[in-house]
């Protein structure tokens, strides 16, 4: 048997941890009240599994030194290309949610595109790492942007452009964190906004109505801008102290669309008002920091990108989802980290959080005894 020395466990970020713990039952707590009003024993015996399946993984990422996830970056960027791709041949999803999105192997469904977002993450990390000598060579940085932006394309084929939008992100500052060079990021602006047009006919007619919506939030408000309205009414009903858990007249008479996925920040404000979303937004922050800290202080690009990357999907979900619920963002299917409901995006997340404090853990090297 196997045990840390007592000098690296002493490195082991204990802030990060107890806060995600935090998040975590709170999220649930919410969940509960979100679900109240119809049959929750599922959602919220899902969500709980899940969370504590994640806690057993974040156990085993703690004990395995990232360097490992480095060795095998090849192969899980393959099998995430390969989910990528049985998404689109097998999935199901777009009658309901306008994407193909989930696989099922019998009555288990999951969303690959979740699972990816971590094996992208830590193969482009090495990627980067191999070539970070060169990377400002026009052939390299084309060779880097192929690998990283083929899953996107792949996710932009289901369609799912939400999801898409949260890769470019930590796309993004990966590459700006390794140190591309600043007339890269001026024509990927101008190329981006040379594209809008382009992008703007690709749009679905349910898309372009939500940005319609989000730059005129009273046009639509008894059709496709009523989930955007009845999100920002019950927020404005919360007041500072909140109507109370389980009593917000919005949540529990089901005046608000997609509750407990999209638009769980709207429960929680108005149940616990000001205090309560100002409370998650603070655990929230504290993460980020943490994430950052262990990103700065890592002895290697590969850990450091790992963790930037991490940091920037959640930060992404999190300015987005919450954004779009006070009317700042246009509505996407962006769920909120640790609360919206869903098993496959709990244990992707926690197991992001594994891999962060592995990171922090043996940015060293790490030492066992027997």
């Amino acid at each position: 048997m196997f045990n840390l020395k007592r000098k690296s466990f002493k490195k082991f970020d204990f802030v990060l941890l107890t806060t995600v713990i935090l998040l975590c039952i709170y999220g649930i707590i919410v969940l509960s009240s979100a679900t109240l009003s119809y049959d929750n024993s599922r959602n919220v015996q899902t969500q709980t599994i899940s969370t504590i399946i994640g806690f057993v993984a974040i156990l085993l990422l703690i004990l395995l030194d990232y360097h490992l996830l480095a060795k095998l970056y090849i192969p899980i960027y393959v099998i995430c290309i390969g989910l990528l791709i049985a998404v689109l041949i097998a999935g199901t999803g777009d009658e309901q949610w306008g994407a193909k999105s989930w696989l099922y192997i019998g009555s288990f469904g999951f969303q690959p595109s979740e699972f990816v977002k971590i094996g992208l993450i830590i193969s482009l990390a090495k990627f980067i790492d191999k070539n970070k000598e060169t990377m400002n060579m026009p052939f390299t940085l084309l060779k880097i942007l192929a690998f990283a932006f083929l899953p996107v394309v792949l996710i932009l084929l289901q369609p799912d452009a939400g999801t898409a939008m949260v890769f470019i992100f930590f796309i993004a500052a990966m590459l700006f964190i390794a140190g591309v060079k600043w007339k890269y990021i001026g024509s990927a602006l101008v190329a981006g906004l040379l594209s809008l047009p382009i992008l703007w006919f690709r749009l679905d007619e349910f898309q372009k109505n939500r940005i319609f919506n989000f730059l005129d939030p009273e046009r639509d408000t008894s059709d496709t801008g009523y989930q955007a309205m009845q999100g920002k009414i019950a927020i404005g009903s919360g007041k500072i102290f909140g109507r109370g858990l389980f009593n917000g007249s919005y949540t529990q008479y089901n005046y608000i669309p997609a509750k407990q996925t999209d638009f769980i920040f709207a429960v929680l404000v108005e149940e616990l008002g000001f205090i309560g979303g100002a409370g998650l937004i603070l655990l929230y922050f504290v993460m980020i920091h943490r994430f950052i800290k262990i990103a700065r202080n890592s002895t290697d690009l590969f850990g450091s990108l790992i963790s930037v990357g991490i940091a920037a999907m959640f930060l992404f979900h999190i300015w987005e989802n919450i954004g779009m619920t006070i009317g700042l963002m246009p509505i996407t299917g962006i769920p909120l980290p640790f609360f919206s409901y869903g098993g496959t995006y709990q244990l992707t997340n926690l197991i992001c959080i594994g891999i962060v404090l592995s990171v922090g853990l043996h940015r060293v090297g790490l030492t066992f005894e027997s």
